[in-house]
């Protein structure tokens, strides 16, 4: 991997001292950004992507999620579940991800990064994970526990207290009954891109009137993403 060591090295720097983690094994730190389609563009047989880094960092992140939520509340199992679930899903990953900055310091193929996967939640995601796992191994459990406490569960409180946790959908359809009386619907709006990259754009409605509108690469996430902007809204 010695190429890439002198690829972005104040890039990653900047990212040790952002995260407070400064890596022993700079290489293992680096491989974190490693996605597959780099691998299967270079044919560099040297390098190992980041996909076994984020099998063991998402391990990781279960663990110090259910100790700290086990420990820190007494609710019953169901209701801990539902906290777990949404303080660990891809969106919200996702969105750490890109406020520290990950997207940028992606290796990708040049299709992957054109088509944006420096901004694609999944990607973006599973570097996160990633890290998880590096800092695991390289520095140990409370390190990466650290890291996870700092970064994200200090979002759960926002998330109890606005009920984030309860999927959107439902979570709007109760609150659509209780102001207006009817069942919110969904309407596709537009839908762009090759098939196999699609993007969509959906609007909820109420009485027939447009509360809000989400995009997704799917029919679902969009519909999700727009139940999640009405929530905000109302």
């Amino acid at each position: 991997m010695s190429s890439l060591l002198q690829i972005n090295t104040k890039a990653f720097e900047a990212l040790q001292e952002k995260i407070g983690i400064n890596f022993s094994d700079q290489e293992l730190l680096r491989q974190v950004f490693i996605h597959r389609s780099y691998i299967n563009e270079t044919q560099n047989k040297e390098l190992e992507h980041n996909e076994r880094l984020e099998f063991l960092g998402d391990a990781v992140l279960e663990l110090v999620v259910t100790d700290y939520l086990y420990k820190t509340f007494k609710e019953p199992e169901g209701v801990l579940t539902n906290w777990r679930s949404s303080i660990v899903k891809g969106e919200i990953l996702a969105k750490v991800s890109k406020e520290l900055g990950f997207g940028d310091l992606l290796f990708l193929s040049r299709g992957e990064d054109k088509s944006g996967g420096r901004s694609r939640d999944y990607i973006l995601a599973n570097t996160f994970e990633a890290l998880i796992g590096a800092a695991y191994l390289d520095q140990g459990y409370e390190t990466a526990s650290k890291f996870i406490h700092t970064n994200l569960i200090v979002l759960l409180p926002e998330i109890i207290e606005k009920k984030l946790y309860i999927d959107p959908k439902s979570h709007l359809q109760e609150k659509v009954q209780e102001k207006m009386g009817v069942t919110p619907d969904y309407k596709v709006i537009s839908d762009e891109g090759p098939d196999h990259d699609k993007t969509f754009t959906v609007g909820v409605y109420a009485h027939n009137k447009l509360i809000a509108q989400g995009k997704g690469s799917s029919k679902q996430r969009a519909e999700q993403v727009a139940a999640t902007n009405a929530l905000e809204k109302l």
